[in-house]
């Protein structure tokens, strides 16, 4: 399995993915995508898009958001092909993209939507942790939901 850059043609099959409106919002706060979004998506300044790939399958996606202003990355927009769930591909993606944020900034950080307690057990499974409620509801102030805000730590 290796991680490598999104190209636009993977865009067709990523928005495939969700299998309901409620899936797709609790990925990307949207009803629905297209390829041209996902693709405007990657194309985005300080956005930097991967794929997850087994042989020659995409099977995940995933984004970071560097701000080196701020000194910081966010993971965003992960998602895995329904295909491939449940087979602990969440979390191999969240790790490697961690790995790579890291090479930037030493704080990473997610957000997941309230609803999404199958991303939230993956995330947390791969070393992340709630941020103070307080920290968290500053970054909320300007939300469409109150996500849970998570920051990647260093666990033995």
């Amino acid at each position: 399995m290796r991680l490598r850059g999104f190209e636009p043609e993977d865009a067709d099959t990523v928005a495939g993915w969700p299998e309901s409106a409620e899936e797709c919002r609790r990925w990307c706060s949207r009803d629905a995508v297209s390829a041209e979004v996902v693709a405007g998506w990657a194309a985005t300044a300080d956005v930097y898009a991967y794929a997850l790939v087994e042989g020659e399958e995409l099977v995940g996606y995933g984004e970071l958001w560097r701000d080196d202003e701020e000194g910081e990355v966010e993971l965003a927009r992960l998602i895995v092909a329904p295909a491939h769930r449940g087979r602990g591909l969440g979390r191999h993606l969240v790790s490697r993209l961690t790995e790579l944020a890291r090479e930037h900034h030493p704080a990473v950080f997610m957000r997941v939507h309230p609803d999404n307690t199958t991303a939230l057990r993956c995330y947390t499974g791969a070393g992340y942790t709630r941020v103070p409620q307080e920290q968290a509801d500053a970054w909320n102030s300007a939300q469409p939901v109150p996500y849970t805000w998570l920051t990647w730590s260093a666990r033995a």
